[in-house]
């Protein structure tokens, strides 16, 4: 039996453990004792021919069972992605982007954005270029989502929009590749590349290194796909491409994958488990942002304040997980580590005139000693985001969130005394499995007694794999879900209006981003609670150079008085511009 025979066959029986590695791997092969068909080759002519015949007998003699299947035991890492030995199958040239043109689109959450950085911070050094024109690509990579139906939907309408691109390509010109990554290309895998013949590669979200040559066997004219999912991989050593020049923010990826297991979400089988980068890792890349001038980062994962570093063996003591009061965890209480509380210290510390913000976290991660830092650091901002997912202790129970209603509401008084002015957000879920109206009415009323300056609101999509999908029953009608999502929008307007109305009146600090997209003679920036803050783009005094006027540009901090508010827009006159430091007398 040929060496990818066996490992497809062996593959097709097993399943993610906790205590292994296991990748899934899959090449749409030609037969490989033989040569390639001629309907296979991207271009006509005896010289491509050549190439493809060499490369099948390199195929076949490799690679082995135990290339693709790595033991459980921690591997050490290349300290750059391009230090590994190509394959046997691949010469070092046949890895280089000898120049062709990628294009990249990203949809779905933050976490998506960081990865097209990654993502493309490989595909640079391994010699491809970036391109913003579709026409002129040469390989077009969709960074998806699999967090709801809809999501997936739009991924498969855009394959078919570029499957007539692809088809119309010039002869002379180089073949054109599609590829599909992240949490799609791991939750639907064999799917995508059945069902869209013309996708040539699948990378999921722990396997951009692989890229390269995912990329080399796509050129060969075969499909290829790689959606490990890793214990280990953080892409610690993969610093990031800002994918925009102009960007006065920046998110900075401080661990991958979720434990928590809620009924309803597949994160934890697209992503994986668990793993945070080490700190030092994280305090670089900071620092780089900072010396780039950039004004604001945001600590980015799907737990995000679980954040717990084992790299360092001397802070790996016994020292137990402090939940918030009232909550508990899918899983065993875990020990030892640098917590999220010591790197959000250290961050903030790197930069006093760069702000931090942190997303998206989950409310049992919230011990007394985060909240305490949070009140005390000047550039960390007051503003935290709440997933609440419904206001019914009983759904709650069937979410596995872990807490009670009458916890989190504890927990949201016990937050804003600890932080006064706190800005909150959160996640409601409308519609899940076995809803009641009463438990939808409970929803409503949380909304009403928090008040949420901003929020997420979603009817719910029930997902494959997932605990809901084998153990509940969707049984609210899509038109309930609907229905309820629209008067949970509506309360969560009138509320957020009332909090936001509050602002009124009072100067709040703004990071300037640009032009309004809205009007051409106003500015628009965020405040600390990360609303968004509409004012005219005048003359104003700049604190730092009494009588000197000027123009607030990007990445400049300015006082706004606000003088009208809505449930998503604060709207002022600009005062002066300032620092963050000084403006912390006047707020």
């Amino acid at each position: 039996m040929h060496p990818l025979q066996c490992i497809l066959r062996v593959q097709r029986s097993l399943r993610w453990e906790p205590l292994t590695s296991v990748s899934w791997l899959l090449f749409k092969t030609c037969k490989a004792h033989s040569t390639l068909p001629s309907t296979a080759c991207p271009s006509p002519g005896q010289q491509e021919d050549r190439v493809h015949k060499d490369f099948s007998s390199r195929l076949a003699t490799g690679p082995t069972f135990q290339h693709f299947l790595r033991a459980s035991a921690p591997q050490e890492k290349p300290s750059s992605p391009e230090a590994e030995d190509p394959p046997p199958y691949l010469t070092v040239d046949e890895l280089l982007g000898r120049q062709r043109k990628v294009y990249l689109e990203t949809y779905g959450c933050q976490m998506n954005v960081n990865d097209t950085e990654i993502a493309w911070s490989i595909l640079q050094k391994s010699g491809y270029l970036r391109t913003s024109n579709l026409q002129e690509a040469d390989v077009i990579l969709l960074v998806t989502c699999s967090i709801r139906e809809k999501a997936e939907q739009t991924i498969w309408n855009r394959l078919h929009q570029l499957k007539a691109l692809k088809t119309k390509r010039s002869r002379s010109r180089v073949p054109l590749r599609i590829g599909i990554l992240g949490c799609m290309a791991e939750r639907l895998k064999e799917e995508i590349l059945n069902r869209e013949k013309m996708v040539d590669l699948l990378a999921g979200p722990d396997a951009y290194r692989d890229l390269p040559r995912l990329l080399a066997v796509a050129e060969s004219g075969q499909q290829a796909a790689n959606v490990l999912l890793s214990l280990e991989e953080t892409y610690a050593d993969v610093m990031p491409v800002q994918t925009s020049p102009s960007a006065t923010s920046a998110f900075v990826s401080i661990m991958r994958g979720c434990d928590n297991m809620c009924s309803y979400c597949i994160v934890p089988f697209t992503r994986g488990r668990e793993r945070s980068r080490p700190v030092a890792s994280i305090l670089e890349e900071v620092r780089k942002l900072s010396e780039q001038g950039l004004k604001e980062v945001t600590l980015l994962g799907q737990n995000v304040n679980s954040f717990r570093d084992n790299s360092e063996i001397q802070f790996n003591s016994a020292v137990s997980t402090n939940l918030s009061r009232g909550f508990t965890t899918n899983y065993k209480t875990k020990q030892g580590g640098l917590r999220f509380s010591h790197l959000l210290d250290q961050v903030s510390r790197v930069d006093p005139e760069m702000r931090i913000r942190f997303t998206s976290p989950h409310p049992k991660d919230f011990p007394d000693e985060v909240l305490q830092l949070i009140h005390e650091r000047g550039n960390i901002c007051k503003q935290i985001h709440l997933p609440a997912q419904s206001g019914s202790s009983r759904v709650l129970d069937a979410m596995r969130r872990g807490y009670s209603r009458e916890a989190y509401v504890e927990l949201v008084h016990h937050i804003r005394e600890s932080i006064p002015g706190v800005s909150l957000s959160s996640d409601f879920i409308a519609g899940f499995c076995g809803e009641t109206e009463e438990d939808h009415l409970q929803t409503v009323s949380l909304l009403r007694e928090v008040q949420y300056n901003m929020g997420f609101l979603f009817a719910y999509s029930m997902r494959q794999k997932t605990r809901a999908y084998h153990r509940l029953k969707d049984d609210v009608p899509e038109e309930v879900k609907l229905r309820r999502l629209e008067e949970l929008i509506t309360v969560f307007r009138e509320e957020a209006s009332k909090a936001n109305g509050t602002c009124v009146g009072s100067t709040q600090l703004v990071l300037v981003e640009g032009p309004s997209k809205r009007s051409a003679t106003d500015l628009c920036g965020r405040n600390d609670g990360n609303l968004k803050v509409i004012f005219p783009d005048a003359e104003m005094e700049d604190t730092a150079n009494p009588g000197l006027r000027v123009r607030a540009q990007p990445g400049d901090y300015v006082l706004v008085k606000i003088t009208s508010a809505s449930s998503q827009t604060l709207k002022g006159h600009v005062l002066c511009r300032t620092t963050l430091k000084d403006s912390l007398a006047h707020c």
